[in-house]
């Protein structure tokens, strides 16, 4: 194969690679990661190939040294050196399924740097490839105002308040476009640009601002800004421009005039009657989601500190659940339905210190280092160059995509585009280096090549395809559960665990879930003693996991439901147990040891679980209501009407259903507590508007308590539902002193 052929296919499989992030699995569990990361690593690989015959056919396409390769390579080694200390190296090595992350698809990335640095040595080369990605951020921007609408074609449509393109996630896709739209600005101000294109430019600034925009994620506005503010400030350095000092007055007068425009009408009835608005103007620190940005961080750092090795080493990449469980903040957990596991910092810097430690943070931070620090020399040095605005521009998308990661986390699409902003820095430090005269060619090397190709289809058949077969019966299985086909769902989780592959960790918990909820319809407890055998290996694998221990506790408390003295509710406690040693304060895990213990018979224990659950976190309505209902059950019936008013009063009150309302009537009845009454049937009410009989009581009570007008009302309500109701209600209104 000719040493141009093999320069060419390299060059068309780079720019193939930047289409990767329009990729969408629709079909399989994480659509907007999974399929990105396979395809990527599957072109990569086969481009690995062809890379390796042409440097072996001419060395001088080997990658030369530089800052900006040199710390590339060290933050890999530090990803390769954290992952062999993990605590859980298998994690570390394959990532998650849902970010498809880990060592094996980082390496990947410097596969993809290295051929890119080593290829790409003409400037018209990285010119051409920097438009591909930004047509390709237009692409994704176009699609994320799709969201917007109700046409099916965009996955996530259904005008939705926070878009996220081709990306999967608002803030990951506001991450993208934030380098999209200082790449189009530095396109935008170069001076050898044609009128066509310099419109293109402009257009796909706007696009992608906007878009940035209309994701409502604070931290990459936040970098927008303050790279808008450097960009035009380094700007009217080099040029001296007039219109250019002109517009950063406009971009500051803008900035401070939107700021305190909307702090000062943050509480009006126009913003609150916008989620987005709502949202973009909330820059409290007080404020729910910053407050779990801080205690995830917090939880980390804790982590963090832990030993010697986990300060220098961190727990291994892909582990930062394991410290933040560790150290589990109980106010994460408002309710059924909060998001109490974050496998991510959600700061890149945070993340990297925690799970690669000090070695992991200063290779991350020498990146940026080196990249900032050698950008301002050819600054200095290029003054009215045709490079400076490349110069300038690249320093305020650092910058401006430093403060995004100071808040979030990096994924395939972002790892992809930036590191190919990377490789142009390295091309700007380096300039195009010279390619030696074709040395001997061996025909041999064509053989090599197929036999490698070879190869390479069989590692990608054995880490792309059948992973993706794995996770696409996994999807099967959950679309025949929402069918009613339970059977049939149990038989395609069973063939996606039969491949024993990548992902199988979450495939046994999504089982374990399908067997949980909908045991009563599937009727055989074979289907529990297999779905524990499936976690019991996720268990196994990851001894410092609490949550493998939570769903083998759920499924035993099945089986020990209806016998006291069943073995099971003892293995149910020995595993809510474990759970609360891996991760003390995690309200969660009392639940489960509370019902095993209920299954038991045994409800002063099962109070003091739920108790301990209420006092991790006070303001959560649904530790008072197992609390109270154990008490309840018990007996003892004045403290557990106290602590179902405060599971119905909390800050984050208990969601009840129509039959638990009616179950505590009683207790508020006997003890005339009127207040609680009024309560209960106003959410009685609410979940059915048209009970004559429900306005009925609730017209009573609302008489007992004073409120006579509202009492009347609720009395006509009941009559207009149903007439038979008259008689007696213009007598009850009658005897409040009332005319009808």
């Amino acid at each position: 194969m000719k040493e141009n052929t093999l320069v060419k296919i390299l060059k068309y499989g780079i720019y193939i690679t930047a289409l990767v992030p329009l990729v969408i699995f629709s079909d399989f569990i994480s659509p907007f990661h999974f399929g990105k990361v396979v395809v990527f690593r599957s072109i990569i690989e086969i481009l690995f190939i062809f890379y390796l015959i042409l440097v072996w056919r001419n060395k001088s396409y080997l990658s030369g040294r530089s800052s900006i390769l040199g710390s590339f390579f060290a933050f890999t080694l530090a990803f390769g050196i954290t992952t062999l200390t993990s605590i859980q190296l298998y994690d570390s090595f394959w990532g998650s399924l849902e970010r498809m992350g880990g060592f094996w698809s980082f390496l990947h990335y410097f596969i993809y740097f290295s051929i890119l640095v080593s290829v790409f040595r003409k400037k018209e080369d990285w010119l051409k490839l920097i438009e591909v990605a930004l047509a390709v951020g237009f692409i994704s921007a176009l699609y994320g105002f799709g969201q917007k609408t109700n046409i099916e074609f965009f996955v996530g449509s259904g005008n939705r308040a926070r878009i996220f393109g081709t990306i999967g996630n608002a803030a990951l896709f506001s991450g993208y476009e934030l380098i999209v739209t200082f790449l189009s600005l530095i396109f935008l101000f170069r001076k050898d640009v044609l009128p066509v294109r310099r419109i293109f430019y402009g257009v796909t600034f706007f696009i992608s601002s906007l878009a940035i925009l209309m994701t409502a994620v604070r931290g990459s506005i936040l970098g927008l800004a303050v790279g808008l503010f450097i960009f035009l400030t380094l700007y009217v350095f080099i040029s001296k421009s007039r219109k250019a000092r002109l517009y950063l007055v406009y971009l500051i007068v803008l900035i401070i005039l939107l700021f305190t425009m909307s702090q000062i009408f943050k509480d009006s009835k126009f913003i609150k009657n916008s989620r987005y608005l709502t949202r973009i103007t909330d820059i409290s620190l007080q404020s729910y989601t910053v407050q779990t940005r801080f205690w995830a961080w917090e939880a980390g750092i804790k982590g963090w500190k832990d030993s010697f090795k986990t300060t220098v080493l961190g727990w291994g990449p892909e582990n930062f659940n394991i410290p933040f469980s560790n150290n589990f903040n109980p106010k994460f957990y408002i309710g059924p339905g909060s998001e109490t596991l974050f496998d991510r910092a959600h700061n890149m810097f945070v993340e990297v210190l925690v799970t690669m430690g000090l070695v992991g943070l200063f290779s991350y931070l020498s990146i940026f280092y080196f990249a900032l620090t050698g950008l301002w020399r050819k600054l200095a040095k290029a003054v009215r160059n045709e490079f400076a605005i490349y110069y300038l521009g690249l320093i305020s998308l650092i910058v401006a995509y430093m403060i995004h990661n100071f808040f979030f986390f990096d994924t395939s699409a972002n790892f992809i585009l930036f590191f190919t902003v990377l490789g142009f820095i390295n091309f700007l430090f380096m300039g195009a280096p010279e390619i030696a005269k074709n040395q001997k060619i061996y025909h041999f090397q064509t053989i090599i090549c197929f036999i490698l190709l070879l190869a390479v289809g069989v590692l990608i058949y054995k880490t792309n395809i059948i992973p993706s077969r794995a996770n696409y019966a996994t999807t099967r299985g959950i679309v025949r559960s929402w069918q009613g086909d339970y059977v049939g769902a149990v038989d395609k989780f069973k063939e996606s665990l039969d491949y024993n592959t990548f992902g199988s960790y979450e495939y046994r918990h999504r089982y374990a879930q399908l067997v949980f909820e909908n045991f009563s319809k599937l009727k055989d407890k074979k289907y529990i003693f297999d779905a524990i055998n499936e976690v019991q290996k996720n268990s196994d694998s990851r001894p410092v996991d609490y949550l493998p221990h939570l769903y083998l506790s759920r499924l035993n408390i099945l089986l020990g439901k209806d016998d006291p003295n069943s073995e099971y509710n003892d293995i149910s406690l020995a595993h809510s147990n474990r759970a609360i040693e891996l991760s003390p304060t995690f309200v969660r895990a009392y639940y489960e040891s509370g019902q095993a213990y209920i299954n038991k018979k045994q409800l002063d224990k099962a109070a003091e679980q739920f108790k301990i659950a209420a006092e991790l976190n006070p303001d959560v309505g649904v530790s008072y209501w197992y609390w109270g209902m154990a008490e309840a059950e018990a007996g003892n019936l004045d403290e557990a009407a106290g602590l179902l008013e405060k599971a119905l009063t909390a800050t984050y009150p208990n969601s009840v259903t129509h039959d638990e309302l009616l179950r505590i009537i009683k207790i508020y009845s006997d003890r005339n507590n009127f207040k609680m009454l009024a309560l209960i049937y106003e959410k009685l009410i609410g979940l059915q508007p048209k009970n004559a009989e429900y306005h009925a009581s609730l017209a009573y009570v609302y008489s007992r308590l004073g409120i006579i007008n509202e009492a009347v009302k609720q009395a006509k309500i009941a009559t207009e539902l149903d007439s038979s109701f008259e008689a007696e209600a213009r007598a009850f209104v009658q005897s409040l002193g009332r005319t009808w």
